[in-house]
């Protein structure tokens, strides 16, 4: 005879067939659930034979998960977009000097600010509104944000550019 510990050690198929029927036959057997009764809404012709009585029942359901290779993808473009608002962070603050020169500071600190969240804005945006469409669509506008959204003062000048 073995032990609760015991039951740890081994595998579900391992077990005697004795012990089996010893287990089985301690069981409760549940009693089956009892079947709905038609009501008068539910005959073809009533109001609930409609699709939008489908339709509900359809989204009640679980949503099906991402894919491997859109996990993948959503996580490189979300890094991307990481080093796209360190990049507009640090070609902002090269460019800023030559902003105060042109506009006032009042004027440049908003567009920086806004500069600098408009990578996660749009990833955000992207999630929102793609969702519940194709992987390929969500995937389409991820990437069109990554070509995009390049921190162009930071590609052309750089940090310590001239």
């Amino acid at each position: 005879m073995t032990s609760d510990s015991d039951d740890a050690l081994s595998w579900e198929g391992d077990e005697s067939a004795e012990r089996r029927a010893r287990d089985t036959a301690s069981r409760p057997v549940p009693a089956p659930a009892p079947e709905p009764r038609p009501t008068a809404s539910a005959h073809p012709a009533g109001p609930a034979a409609t699709p939008a009585a489908t339709a509900e029942e359809e989204t009640s359901a679980a949503p099906a998960g991402l894919s491997n290779a859109m996990l993948v993808l959503v996580g490189v473009v979300g890094g991307i977009y990481l080093l796209y608002t360190v990049g507009w962070i640090a070609g902002g603050l090269r460019l800023q000097p030559l902003a105060s020169f042109l506009v006032a500071d009042f004027m440049f600190l908003p567009w920086f600010v806004l500069a600098i969240a408009a990578p996660a804005l749009w990833f955000l945006a992207t999630w929102v509104l793609t969702r519940g469409r194709a992987s390929w669509v969500r995937a389409a506008f991820l990437l069109a944000g990554v070509v995009l959204l390049v921190p162009w003062p930071f590609v052309t000048v750089g940090v310590i550019g001239s």
